[in-house]
């Protein structure tokens, strides 16, 4: 495993999140009150960009259909998904955030 600069802490905004490319991999970096947090940016279940999906409370809404994930574990949350997307631990150092994958 390596730590990868994915942005800096000004570029994710809170309750925001950020669609990154990790050796052409697509990961959303989502910055919540608490911390910074990525997941897969691919829906499990249509393959959608859940970057582009609404974040409320922890979880992110897949914008084509509405499942819902929850950010800190990946865990699928609501139907039409099924499937967990894979999360990835994220360092900050100083102003960078640094995705482990």
């Amino acid at each position: 495993m390596a730590l990868v600069k994915v942005a800096e802490t000004h570029e994710i905004p809170v309750g925001t999140a950020k669609r990154v490319l990790v050796k052409r991999h697509p990961i959303a970096v989502y910055h919540l009150e608490d911390g910074f947090y990525a997941t897969d940016d691919t829906c499990t279940h249509a393959e959608a960009s859940l970057c582009e999906g609404q974040i409320v409370g922890g979880q992110v809404a897949c914008p084509l259909h509405g499942a819902r994930f929850d950010i800190k574990t990946g865990a699928a949350l609501t139907l039409p998904a099924v499937t967990p997307v894979e999360t990835y631990k994220v360092v900050v150092q100083g102003n960078d955030i640094l995705v482990e994958v």
